[in-house]
C-alpha cells in the first residue's frame, strides 16, 4: 500500500502542491533546507522520507507510513530529513474542514469521543492500514477525473472518520466543534491573520474569544506555543515573505504594508526569523519548491 501511495504522489505532484480534487495537496521536495510556513488545519501523510517540525519548543517528527495532524493556523518551522533530488520527500495533504467534520460527530454513539482535551494543536502517529487504503483510493481518482466529483467527497468522509476514531480523534473533533476551546482561540487567530498590519489589543481579542485576558493568554499559548504579540509578529513576517516572493523591489514598502514603521526593525526581525535579509531570502525562495508542513 505504501509503495502505491509513493508512486501516485510522485506521478501527480506539481510545483504548486494543488490537484484537481479540492483540498487535496501533493508535495515532492528534494532538499533538506529549513522551511517556514503558516500551517492550516491539515492531515499530512508521508509517502517517502520524513520531516521534523518545530512549534515553539515542541518537536514533531513523522516518516513514511506516518501522518501529521494540524488543528489550527500555526506558524511552524520544519525540514525534510535526508531529502535529495534523487530521493525526494513525498507527501499528501488533505484540508481538514470543520463543515465536513461536524456532521460526523453526530453519528457516533454517545460518549464515543471521551472528554479529555488534546494537549497540543499538532499530533503525529502511524497511519493504519484502513487510513492508508482510503488515502490511496483518493489518489487513484486523479487518474479518473470523471469519477472524482462523486467519489472524492465519500472517500474524504471515510478518511475523516478514520481520524476521528483513531488515537488522535480528540484533536480532529476539536476542529468540528464550534464551542471548543480551540474554536474560541481560533477566532482570535483568524482576526490576527486578517488584520495583521493593525495595532492589536489583547483585551479585545480576549473578549472576542469569550475569555478573561489571563485565560486567553494561557489558552492562546497552549494552542500556538506563542504569545499573541509573538504570533502577530510571525504572521507579519510570513506575509511580508509572500509579498517579497512576488515582488522584491520595494523592501521598505513591504515592511510598511505589514505593519512595520521602522525599515531597520523590519530588516532585523526578518533576518532573525528567516536567516537572510529580505531581498536575498526572496531570491532564494524563488528557486525552492512549495511544500507541505
Amino acid at each position: 500500500m505504501l509503495t502505491e501511495l509513493r508512486d501516485l504522489v510522485a506521478a501527480h505532484a506539481r510545483a504548486d502542491l494543488r490537484t484537481p480534487i479540492p483540498g487535496l495537496l501533493l508535495s515532492e521536495v528534494g532538499t533538506s533546507e529549513p522551511h517556514h510556513s503558516l500551517a492550516e488545519p491539515l492531515l499530512v501523510v508521508m509517502a517517502q522520507g520524513g520531516k521534523r517540525l518545530l512549534l515553539g519548543e515542541q518537536v514533531h517528527e513523522y516518516r513514511a507510513g506516518q501522518y501529521l495532524l494540524v488543528s489550527t493556523d500555526l506558524p511552524v518551522t520544519g525540514h525534510f530529513v535526508g531529502a535529495t533530488p534523487r530521493t525526494p520527500a513525498l507527501g499528501l495533504g488533505l484540508a481538514l474542514r470543520p463543515a465536513a467534520i461536524a456532521p460526523l460527530l453526530l453519528e457516533a454513539p454517545p460518549g464515543r469521543w471521551g472528554r479529555t482535551p488534546p494537549t497540543s494543536p499538532l499530533a503525529t502517529g502511524d497511519a493504519s492500514p484502513e487510513l492508508l487504503d482510503a488515502v490511496v483510493r483518493l489518489l487513484r481518482l486523479l487518474d479518473h477525473p470523471a469519477d472524482a466529483p462523486v467519489l472524492a467527497p465519500l472517500i474524504e468522509r471515510e478518511i475523516l472518520w478514520r481520524l476521528l476514531t483513531g488515537p488522535h480523534g480528540g484533536l480532529v473533533r476539536q476542529i468540528g466543534l464550534a464551542d471548543s476551546g480551540l474554536a474560541h482561540v481560533g477566532r482570535a487567530i483568524r482576526w490576527i491573520r486578517a488584520n495583521y498590519a493593525e495595532p492589536m489589543r489583547v483585551d479585545e481579542l480576549a473578549k472576542l474569544s469569550g475569555m478573561s485576558p489571563s485565560a486567553f493568554h494561557r489558552h492562546f499559548r497552549a494552542v500556538t506555543a506563542l504569545s499573541p504579540l509573538q504570533f502577530q509578529k510571525r504572521i507579519r513576517l510570513q506575509e511580508a515573505r509572500s509579498l517579497l516572493l512576488a515582488d522584491a523591489g520595494d523592501i521598505a514598502g513591504v515592511g510598511h504594508l505589514v505593519g512595520y514603521d521602522s525599515p531597520s526593525q523590519f530588516n532585523r526581525e526578518y533576518r532573525r526569523l528567516f536567516g537572510a535579509p529580505p531581498g536575498q531570502d526572496a531570491a532564494r525562495l524563488r528557486e525552492a519548491p512549495a511544500q507541505l508542513p
